[in-house]
């Protein structure tokens, strides 16, 4: 049995993820939508644990411990981002629910 390159190995899985995800993200109901924001949010900050955690690992010389720390703050600025914009339409979404004050109508007696 031949083996096979994991690059190409990887980048099928990434590829079959994105099919995934694709799928299960528009057969969710409208309804569900807010809490499908919410659990993005938490695997943004997961994601931001491990952007800092690669940026403290990486204490190595040379130019690969500046990649990775690069890497690592790049990975922390994009996840800061899409959690803070994430919040933003969770929000947003919430203020559709909500019912709107309609101002009083006038009765006749304060009309005259």
């Amino acid at each position: 049995m031949e083996h096979v390159d994991p690059t190409v190995f990887r980048l099928a899985i990434f590829v079959l993820a994105i099919f995934v995800g694709y799928y299960v993200v528009w057969s969710v109901t409208p309804a569900l939508h807010t809490p499908l924001m919410a659990v993005t949010n938490a695997i943004s900050s997961v994601i931001i644990v491990g952007g800092l955690i690669a940026a403290a690992a990486a204490t190595g010389g040379g130019s690969s411990g500046w990649i990775a720390k690069g890497a690592g703050v790049a990975a922390v600025t994009l996840a800061s981002v899409n959690i803070f914009g994430g919040f933003m339409v969770t929000r947003r979404m919430l203020a559709m629910y909500k019912k709107k004050e309609r101002p009083a109508k006038p009765t006749e007696a304060a009309a005259k």
